[in-house]
């Protein structure tokens, strides 16, 4: 009686084991601002590539934090419990929040300006912890927007600023862009702004700065808002310079950056090393190789601008 009771346990066994493996891993992406005002649908493409397709072969979440510190939080205390099989945090606010909570699962960030300052990571090469991913060194390219600024309008010799201080990875930037400006013999206009409230009067005091060009750096909530951003900058005359393509898309004259789909991509691929086994922490942190300019004609001809051919021939999407 005691043989058939083992038997009969042993019996079961090929039925639960396979239930177990034929799990779906999960893979949770937590953006910190508004992830179906971006191109994520380029990263979901980016993951099905790699065999991670959301329903068949793996379960794919997005969370949005909306610029809502809170609603990130929330987020954040549920990965933690959750322990998905990787995070796949976009924007540093996404990452510092999962880093601060000491979430045990798996992180690859991307669109992240400074790893190693911000505290993220131990060093590029070696990241250490569960982290890793793709920088955005945003602010290595902060002069190379200034002199685009400038070759779009040559004679100009004030460019305004406008940005958060509240977004850590900004002060660095607005450093490089004076640096560049000072080489340029260009005086810099800061015009800071925490929120939409502070918009209009930051045009204001831009208009009565006199500066003729503007560099535009966007958090999570400008993100959201980029059209009426952009529509500000026609209605002040005001050529401006962004740092992500759907904010030309939206009315923005230029934005010059990172490549993002090679962003997605190879935080996708980062990803799927994760799931088949890799430790983050012995993969070194990736640094950009492509960096992208596009050019909003339509935008132009409302300011009334000719822009340079040789500029034009420069960029990797010009919008008619």
């Amino acid at each position: 009686m005691r043989r058939r009771t083992l038997i009969a346990g042993l019996l079961l066994l090929p039925i639960d084991v396979p239930a177990r493996a034929q799990a779906l891993p999960r893979i949770s992406i937590l953006h910190s601002g508004f992830p179906q005002r971006t191109p994520i649908d380029h990263l979901i493409e980016a993951l099905q590539s790699l065999g991670y397709a959301d329903g068949r072969t793996a379960k794919i979440e997005v969370l949005g934090g909306e610029a809502d510190p809170k609603r990130l939080q929330s987020f954040v205390t549920r990965l933690v419990a959750e322990r998905p099989e990787v995070i796949i945090a976009l924007t540093s606010p996404a990452v510092r929040a999962l880093k601060q909570a000491d979430v045990s699962s798996p992180v690859v960030f991307a669109f992240v300006t400074d790893p190693v300052g911000s505290g993220i990571v131990k060093s590029l090469s070696h990241p250490g912890g569960n982290i890793t991913g793709v920088t955005y060194s945003d602010a290595a390219i902060g002069g190379k927007r200034l002199g685009l600024l400038l070759e779009a309008l040559p004679g100009t010799h004030r460019v305004a600023v406008m940005w958060s201080r509240a977004v850590e990875e900004f002060t660095a930037i607005v450093s490089a862009i004076r640096q560049a400006a000072e080489a340029a013999r260009v005086e810099i206009i800061s015009a800071e702004i925490n929120g939409l409230q502070d918009l209009a009067p930051a045009f204001d005091h831009i208009d009565q700065s006199a500066a003729q060009a503007l560099i535009f750096l966007s958090d999570n909530l400008m993100f959201g808002h980029r059209r009426e951003v952009a529509a500000l900058e026609i209605e002040h005359r005001l050529p401006s310079i962004h740092s992500f393509p759907p904010e030309v898309v939206d009315g923005a004259l230029m934005s010059y950056g990172p490549d993002v789909d090679e962003n997605y991509r190879r935080a996708a691929a980062l990803a799927a090393r994760v799931l088949k086994g890799e430790h983050p922490g012995e993969l070194p942190v990736e640094e950009p190789t492509r960096f992208s300019l596009h050019i909003n004609l339509k935008t132009a001809r409302a300011l009334n601008l000719t822009l340079p051919p040789t500029l034009l021939a420069q960029a990797d999407e010009v919008i008619e």
